[in-house]
This record gives structure tokens, sequence and C-alpha cells, in this order.
């Protein structure tokens, strides 16, 4: 579905993604992991053409994206992000029927797409179809923003840490939200993260970057039964300290009783 093939972005002297090869297959989630500088976000951005590679390629369905143009390409990729980027001049509907608008789709089938989306998302259309960005939640304008990424049907979406300035509990809620909708939608997903727990919950497999180059890619059991090395084996010490933390909690409120 996806495949990047020794993708390497230069500025200067300095590779920020060096070399790097991947695939993504149809229906996975790939999770990529890694801390700030790592690449991941450059990565994702060059798979839709938002940055140019400096070498190396990517293909989509066995086409190499940069023989296609920049509005078909992104017509078959939704993308999402931490800061969302709704227009704040335009309500929530037609913040979502951006994409519908602009492919020339009947206002009948728009409102129709815009409805299904916002329930799809778990927000009630009537309630929040005339509101502007600004009267909602940080988690329903994260609803919306992928709501707004899925409007043209893609096959493909790209997420950039889209859950990541969200407080626990929203965050969790938006995770498992995500997780039906992918599963209904059979959508294939690359989702950036420096969060090793939402990597695990969410990825099919993982690939983890440091420095600009892969340092391990497998299912989180793998990564969790055999880190290629220490820095994947620290960025897995958070989760199982949780673990370990909670396991020690329910024991000792286990002893009181």
């Amino acid at each position: 579905m996806i495949e990047l093939h020794r993708l390497t972005k230069r500025y200067g002297d300095q590779a920020v993604v060096h070399d790097l090869s991947l695939s993504v297959a149809e229906g996975e989630l790939l999770a990529v992991l890694g801390g700030s500088g790592s690449g991941k976000t450059t990565t994702l951005k060059m798979i839709n053409r938002l940055i140019e590679p400096s070498s190396g390629n990517v293909h989509l369905n066995g086409v190499d994206v940069r023989g296609l143009e920049l509005s078909e390409l992104r017509r078959q990729i939704g993308y999402a992000f931490q800061q969302v980027g709704l227009f704040p001049h335009m309500n929530v509907a037609q913040n979502v029927a951006v994409t519908p608008t602009l492919l020339g789709w009947s206002a009948a089938a728009i409102a129709r797409r815009v409805d299904e989306l916002l329930e799809l998302v778990e927000l009630d259309p009537a309630a929040v179809r005339d509101r502007r960005p600004d009267q909602l939640s940080g988690g329903q304008q994260q609803r919306v923003g992928v709501a707004r990424a899925l409007a043209a049907a893609p096959r493909v979406m790209l997420l950039d840490e889209p859950f990541g300035a969200l407080d626990p509990l929203t965050r969790q809620r938006l995770q498992d939200s995500f997780i039906r909708i992918r599963r209904e939608l059979a959508v294939t997903a690359v989702f950036v993260t420096h969060d090793m727990v939402e990597a695990l919950m969410l990825g099919d497999r993982i690939a983890v970057m440091r420095h600009g180059r892969l340092v391990q890619v497998g299912t989180p059991a793998a990564l969790m039964r055999s880190p290629a090395d220490d820095y994947v084996r620290r960025l897995l010490d958070t989760p199982c300290r949780e673990a370990r933390l909670v396991n020690a909690l329910l024991a000792t409120g286990a002893a009181d009783r």
C-alpha cells in the first residue's frame, strides 16, 4: 500500500531522515515512534509531498507519488495533526466539507457526508454543525479534525500526534474512538507519536526512529520481547514502569482489604 524506498531528506549537510525504507500493508496502522528530532514528522510529510525528499521515493499502491498531481495525491490521503488547523471563520460543517466542496460534490451529498462523519466521530451533528471551532472543547476540535481528514473517503490516513495536546482522559477516549473508526473503515494509517504507550496501544507495528534513522520495526509484542538496543529498551521503560506501579497499587489495595 505505502512503500518508502531509501528515503532521505537533507537540509544543507544535515540529513534529518537518512536512507529510510519502510512498508505499510493495506489496512495496517504503522506507529512511527521517536523523540524530538528523530525525523518522524518529516517522514510523514514526505509521504504526501508536503516535504519533497532529497533522494529516494514513495510509492502509493505501486505508483511513485512524484508522478501524481499534488491535488490528486492529497485527495487520496487524509491528514490530521496535533494543532488541528480548523478554519476559525468557518463552522464545523464547513470545515468538514472543505475537500468535498473542492471536489464539486452536490450540496445534498456534502450535507449527508458531514452528518455521517460527525456521527462516526461521536459528535451530535445537530449540536455542533453550526458552531465555530472556538466554541468547541479541545477534544471536540480533534474529532472534527479527524472527520475532516475522512471527508473524501481516503484509503490512507497520516496522523501527526493528533491527540498529543489533550488531557489523559480525553486522549484515551479519542484513541479508543480512532481504533473503532479505523477498523470500521479499513483505513491504512501512519501514526506519528513520541509516546510508547500510545504506539503500543494503536500500532499493528511500530517503527522506532532516532536521529533520522530506523532503529527497529516490528509488532508491539516483538519490541517488548526483543528491543533492538538500549534506546528502544529505554522507550519501553515507561509502559513497563506504569504496569509495575499499577500492579503494586492493586496489590497494596488487596492487602489493605
